[in-house]
């Protein structure tokens, strides 16, 4: 191997250890795997899925593709304004999720009665489990700190310039937006929707926050 190419593999491990981009991409399959149940029972997904199954409905495309395609817009600005949020996660999240709601979605078709997405109670299991595994899974990708999705990466920019809007609020008008152009596409949101777009993000921060104190916790047990 090259000395030149020998240098770059060592220093893209150095900045991204194989450990922390093998946490992300379980991270990242999770959230396709939850993801495709919350489409399934249809009582509220995050707002970024919202928007595009409704989009992806009137193109006529798959969820997967259409994500592909708008996250690749997304990154159009983050590669110019905030290649600092840019990383390998950047690249698996928006290629992945959506392919793998697919994926997963298909199984459900051939696999699982109807009814268990369809009908109480077993709807309503079915989507608490995917809102807390969804949260877990997303905390852990994002706790890898290997690259923000384009998505996740816009409100930081944004928030550049407008540091006078705390963060929050800032991300809740964005989510909000989101919601908003599936609404003008066509597509109702129920409660669930509205309670993803105030408490999702916030959720998600606070079980990042509770892992990384479990992990200080545990590295500071295992010092002699």
């Amino acid at each position: 191997m090259p000395q030149n190419v020998t240098k770059a593999v060592n220093a893209f491990l150095k900045r991204y250890p194989i450990r922390k981009c093998l946490v992300m991409a379980t991270g990242i399959f999770f959230m396709g795997f939850f993801v495709s149940l919350l489409i399934e029972v249809d009582l509220g997904t995050d707002p970024f899925t919202f928007m595009n199954v409704i989009l992806a409905e009137r193109l006529g495309i798959s969820f997967g593709t259409w994500e592909m395609i708008f996250n690749a817009a997304l990154f159009i600005p983050v590669l110019i304004w905030g290649r600092k949020y840019i990383g390998p996660g950047t690249i698996l999240n928006m290629i992945c999720i959506g392919y793998i709601a697919d994926l997963c979605r298909y199984i459900w078709s051939k696999t699982i009665p109807e009814s268990w997405f369809k009908e109480l109670p077993g709807r309503g299991v079915i989507f608490a489990l995917a809102v807390l595994g969804f949260v877990i899974a997303a905390a852990v990708y994002v706790n890898a700190d290997v690259g923000l999705s384009p998505y996740d990466a816009c409100p930081q920019l944004l928030h550049g310039p407008l540091k006078f809007i705390p963060f929050f609020l800032l991300r809740i008008v964005y989510d909000g937006a989101a919601v908003v152009v599936g609404m003008l596409c066509g597509s109702m949101p129920n409660i669930g929707h509205l309670f993803m777009v105030v408490l999702l993000g916030p959720a998600i921060t606070l079980v990042g926050r509770l892992m990384k104190k479990g992990k200080k916790e545990d590295d500071g047990a295992k010092k002699p």
